[in-house]
């Protein structure tokens, strides 16, 4: 019998299938009602999409519509997995009706590693096989590029093996390789070293994580009957997070739906934020068309945040022109306004924010742990942490380590302790060979050995070892060079204690600054981001021994130990998270939106940036906080800011605007977009000014004097609107909205 020929059962208002179907608004219960056929289910931000899907298993269930091991349900996360499961078993308990049977319900890894194991020697593995980590990928991609004779400070291992991933992602093989778009590597070598890995990987009887899929597909396509079970297998097939699916992912899924078509997806196209990793917003925005007649279903009533955070987020996300469109709206009445608060940079950003949570916490008993601040690059949280350990305010730092715990900060750390003190051993040691210099373990056993035979410091048994001869050639050349560096770094440093300049001197002439730029990958990125940052915090402190010492305080610091702590995290990181205050720091151009994502993807990654910040507004349930900088330091240089034109696209009537002490200025309403001049050749799109455009010109004449509070001393050169050029006495040429500046 075919599905669509089932009758359901009547719904009886004492039945199972009744009682989990009461407790659902219209549309969720429509959607988890639609059993036949192709389904989309558009699930904004706190509408219970998970409540959808486990009840829609459950229905399938209780209707005697398939047993478990014919339903498939496919999640991102291990542990969104466990809740669906947890949740499918309650419901169905409380109804006197357990779960007999094995549900299919997964990540997509752990689905077709199932059906892989099943299969191996349709994909020309054996049933042995084993999966390789990212260690031992690394490992080996740095082999072959040893074996073609390639330069791997300048073409790395991971950046090729982020590369081969993004390949595999898309469903590109090395034999598929002619006439796709790829990126080039080791000039025109990428073909031969991606077909050098996967013949390598079949000789050790092995895969890699995106191998899972990529067999899948190949044993799928070579093997029809294989298929075909699966197909027959699988009559209800449930997808969780669809905007988040790469194009493996979604070629495999049409295929096993292709029997029965019952395929329901639920996603957000307003919160396709993961393009980054592969991830196809066009994968739910032509859901439609590959799959005829089907059946779309918005759910669109949320049940977290307040009317004016909901009347926000619609308004921003109603600017991108790719998506399929719907509008969050709430029964609840009330709610605080949105606050957009202007402030003179990023530490006045830190203090204002932590001036907010400790005020919650004194006047309105509220917990830390119900409170977040999202930022859009990982270096914003130094600020925050800094800011929060003088202020005693425990915090913790979700999906990263706190800024002084990064490698990257804690090797330039050791460098800088290895030359402020040379007898520091467990520094020199975790750095001598990062950049990597060829020295062994065999050749640091060695130095070891004469460190503690002669009682003396581990740099110093190098210099032992190089006046006795004792080294090989290479190795020779490589440790005289450190030890000459280290002496000359010290030397600086004896000389000239406060000039804090020395970490960018050593973060270039070791090589280590070079080392990230030549990997390429969204990794370096974020950590070129910190170490600029660390050279930001360094220029705060009077010299080089305050800044150590201060970076010993900051280690000491213990989390607190009720877990009542303030959450820092990354947009990206933020994503399914709620929290009854939320803090966006950080609205200007050229940072969120940011830059470089604009610079990449023209359109399309302004629209990403867009649902970015539609995540990050709709994470507040209560209290939500836009904040921008007048300036900002970057790479050692103050920078003038731009407020981000995504504060241009909020509802006036839910804002509250907040002069946070920047002189006169405030947010007009509306913001006015227009062309400014002056800006730098690779900025894009349009930049915000007050709607009063000849303000300035109305205050300033080209020639005047006038201040600013970080950039000093200045003479305007040139009026735009509400814009003025100053040539500032010690910061140089910067273009600055007229109500940042005094006359003299």
């Amino acid at each position: 019998m075919q599905v669509n020929e089932l009758i359901l059962p009547e719904n009886n208002a004492g039945s199972p299938r009744e009682k989990i179907l009461s407790g659902l608004n219209p549309e969720q219960r429509e959607a988890t009602e639609a059993l036949d056929g192709p389904v989309l289910v558009l699930a904004g931000a706190g509408t219970g999409k998970t409540k959808v899907l486990t009840t829609r298993i459950a229905n399938i269930l209780l209707s005697n519509l398939a047993f478990p091991s014919q339903i498939l349900a496919v999640t991102f996360t291990n542990k969104a997995a466990r809740e669906m499961k947890g949740r499918i078993e309650k419901l169905l308990a409380e109804n006197g009706v357990p779960l007999n049977g094995y549900l299919w319900l997964g990540t997509f890894h752990s689905i077709f590693l199932r059906i892989l194991r099943k299969h191996p020697e349709a994909a020309g593995l054996k049933n042995n096989f084993t999966i390789i980590d990212t260690d031992d990928q690394i490992r080996l991609l740095k082999q072959l590029i040893e074996e073609h004779n390639i330069d791997e400070k300048r073409w790395n291992a991971k950046g090729l093996s982020a590369i081969i991933q993004r390949l595999k992602d898309s469903g590109i093989t090395p034999d598929k390789m002619s006439g796709a778009e790829v990126p080039d590597f080791a000039f025109g070598k990428l073909t031969v070293l991606y077909n050098a890995y996967q013949t390598r990987l079949r000789t050790l009887n092995s895969a890699d994580f995106g191998d899972l899929l990529l067999h899948c597909r190949t044993i799928f396509l070579a093997s029809p009957e294989i298929l075909a079970e699966y197909q027959r297998r699988f009559k209800y097939i449930l997808v969780d997070e669809y905007q988040d699916t790469n194009a493996m992912q979604y070629t495999l899924l049409r295929m096993l739906a292709e029997e029965h078509k019952n395929i329901c997806c639920v996603g957000d196209d307003d919160q396709s934020i993961y393009s980054w990793r592969g991830a196809e917003i066009a994968n739910i925005l032509k859901f439609e068309h590959d799959f005829p007649g089907a059946k779309i279903i918005r759910l669109q009533r949320n049940y977290r945040s307040t009317k004016p955070i909901l009347a926000a987020a619609s308004r921003l996300i109603s600017n991108n022109k790719s998506r399929l469109g719907k509008e969050l709206w709430t029964e609840a009445d009330g709610g605080k306004k949105v606050k957009v608060i202007s402030l003179w940079d990023d530490k006045k950003e830190a203090e204002y924010i932590g001036g907010e949570i400790e005020a919650a916490q004194r006047i309105h008993g509220a917990r830390l742990n119900e409170m977040a601040i999202l930022v859009r690059a990982g270096f914003q949280t130094r600020a925050f942490e800094e800011c929060f350990i003088n202020m005693a305010i425990p915090y913790q730092v979700i999906g990263g380590l706190r800024f002084y715990e990064r490698q990257e900060i804690r090797d330039v750390i050791a460098y800088i302790r290895v030359a402020m003190q040379p007898d520091d051993d467990l520094a020199l040691e975790r750095i001598i060979n990062v950049p990597r210099r060829g020295i062994g373990a065999a050749t640091i056993d060695q130095i070891r050995k004469n460190a503690r035979e002669n009682n003396i410091s581990f740099l110093a048994a190098i210099r032992n070892l190089l006046a006795a001869g004792e080294f090989k050639s290479r190795v020779k050349t490589t440790l005289e060079k450190l030890a000459v560096d280290f002496a000359r770094w010290q030397k600086k440093l004896e000389e000239s204690p406060q000039d804090t300049k020395i970490a960018e001197i050593i973060l270039n002439e070791s090589g280590y600054l070079q080392m990230w730029k030549a990997e390429k990958t969204l990794e370096s990125q974020g950590r070129l981001e910190n170490l600029a940052e660390l050279l930001n915090a360094i220029q705060e402190f009077s010299g080089m021994p305050e800044f150590m010492e201060h970076v010993s305080l900051v280690m000491d610091i213990d989390k607190a130990a009720d877990n009542n702590m303030v959450s820092i995290m990354t947009l990206h990181a933020a994503k399914g998270l709620e929290f009854e205050t939320v803090f966006l720091p950080g609205w200007e151009e050229g940072l969120f939106p940011h830059q470089r994502s604009m610079d990449e993807k023209g359109l399309s990654g302004l629209e990403e940036e867009r649902r970015l910040a539609y995540v990050g507004i709709t994470r507040a349930k209560s209290n939500l906080y836009i904040l921008f900088a007048a300036s900002r330091r970057i790479y050692n240089q103050w920078q003038s800011s731009i407020p981000s034109r995504f504060i241009d696209e909020l509802p006036g009537e839910h804002i509250e605007v907040i002069n946070g002490g920047i002189g006169s200025y405030s947010q007009p309403k509306p913001f006015t977009h227009v062309n400014t001049p002056g800006f730098s050749a690779n900025s894009k799109g349009n930049y915000l000014q007050p709607a009063t455009a000849s303000a300035a010109e109305a205050k300033f004449k080209s020639g005047d004097r006038v201040f600013h509070e970080k950039f000093g001393y200045g003479t305007v050169g040139g009026l735009s609107g509400a814009h003025l050029t100053i040539s500032f006495d010690k910061a140089g040429m910067k273009t600055l909205i007229e109500s940042f500046v005094k006359k003299a």
